[in-house]
């Protein structure tokens, strides 16, 4: 059974985007998030998280986006 998705309370909003923001993540106006790479051997990336099942922002597309910046650094 799948399990229910969470969206973000306010108070983790509140703490969050705020964070995202500073790893340079900007929140769209379609209650998502996105952030653009550039690599010197790979063309650029831009990645756009939202949740659809859910209708916008999740806390897996705050776990994703975390992996995502962690995994880009390596």
């Amino acid at each position: 059974m799948a399990s229910k998705i969470q969206g973000l309370s306010e108070e983790e909003r509140e703490h969050l985007l705020p964070l995202l923001r500073n790893a340079q993540r900007v929140v769209v106006e379609r209650d998502a998030i996105y952030k653009g790479f550039i690599f010197k051997d790979f063309i650029q990336v831009q990645i756009t998280l939202s949740t659809h099942d859910y209708g916008g922002l999740s806390k897996r597309d705050i776990t994703l986006a975390t992996f995502i910046d962690q995994a880009s650094v390596l």
